[in-house]
């Protein structure tokens, strides 16, 4: 923190000047849903698109099937998207990257939006949080051959 700086946001602020909701979203088995586009995980949504207007979007997402099949080349129509796997692991395919990318426990991915990927494997016990801007976004398919070049 820089104490001689200028602040960039009006502040301090009590909760109810604030212009984003307050959130808290104890944690919950029960808030975990298979309404997603993979079929061996599920996600639970986190809140900030509620608080954030739909600026960013986070979803806890947990493996509770094995991997059955690479998702194939797609991209997002996001500006951001950063990946923080608590537990197990995930390797992608990225376009323009020769070599495979894995993110392990602990490891954060952050991924420029609209770039074509590939998930290509993980572990059956992955855990992971992902973050998107704007939390509303969609997702395309590539052609075979139109990515992956590498």
């Amino acid at each position: 923190m820089q104490e001689n700086a200028s602040p960039h946001y009006e502040g301090p602020l009590s909760l109810d000047a604030a212009k984003s909701k307050f959130g808290l979203l104890p944690y919950s088995d029960a808030d975990f849903t298979r309404d997603g586009p993979r079929a061996d995980v599920e996600y639970r949504d986190l809140g900030l698109a509620a608080a954030t207007g739909g600026r960013i979007g986070a979803r806890h997402i947990r493996a509770f099937a094995s991997f059955g099949k690479e998702t194939g080349w797609h991209w997002h129509d996001m500006t951001g998207h950063f990946v923080y796997v608590l537990r197990g692991w995930i390797r992608f395919r990225f376009d323009g990257v020769a070599d495979p990318v894995t993110v392990e426990a602990g490891g954060c991915l952050s991924q420029p939006g609209g770039v074509a990927h590939n998930v290509i494997a993980r572990s059956d016990d992955l855990e992971l949080i992902e973050i998107n801007l704007p939390a509303t976004f969609g997702t395309f398919d590539l052609e075979a051959g139109k990515a992956g070049a590498a």
